[in-house]
């Protein structure tokens, strides 16, 4: 398995990211803009949380809430766990299981570096499945 950067590299950088103090239906609106199913939370350059569809749904919708009149960070999740940028894509995949999440920050030192999801690790997962098996087929084969 590879270093977790590899993956983001994939991803070609991107970041993104929301403020403690937007409404939650920007939140909503930058989830569906990004085709994303969460966002980090930023002040300033500091990781400060992560808001999600799961966050959404069970502190308004269910709650019966406004999202027009709710701040981020008022309904976030603020105990945030990261990886750094050389674990690798089995040990993420071992904590979203058994943390039970879906979305981990990389993040190095202090420097947030992007996000990734458990999709992107079963993308590449299947993508390592994949050349193991056509390897094996050519090696047979030959």
């Amino acid at each position: 398995m590879r270093p977790i950067l590899e993956l983001l590299e994939k991803h070609g950088g991107s970041v993104w990211s929301l403020n403690p103090e937007d409404s939650v239906y920007q939140a909503l609106e930058m989830l569906a803009d990004c085709n994303v199913g969460a966002l980090m939370v930023m002040d300033g350059d500091k990781l400060v949380g992560i808001f999600s569809e799961r966050d959404y749904t069970r502190k308004i919708a269910l709650a019966g809430r406004s999202s027009k009149d709710t701040q981020v960070k008022d309904i976030m999740t603020s105990q945030v766990m990261v990886v750094g940028p050389k674990t690798r894509t089995q040990e993420c995949m071992a904590l979203m299981s058994q943390k039970k999440i879906r979305h981990l920050p990389v993040v190095d030192g202090t420097k947030v570096l992007g996000m990734i999801s458990i999709r992107d690790l079963m993308d590449d997962i299947i993508k390592d499945h994949e050349q193991t098996i056509s390897q094996l087929q050519s090696y047979i084969a030959s």
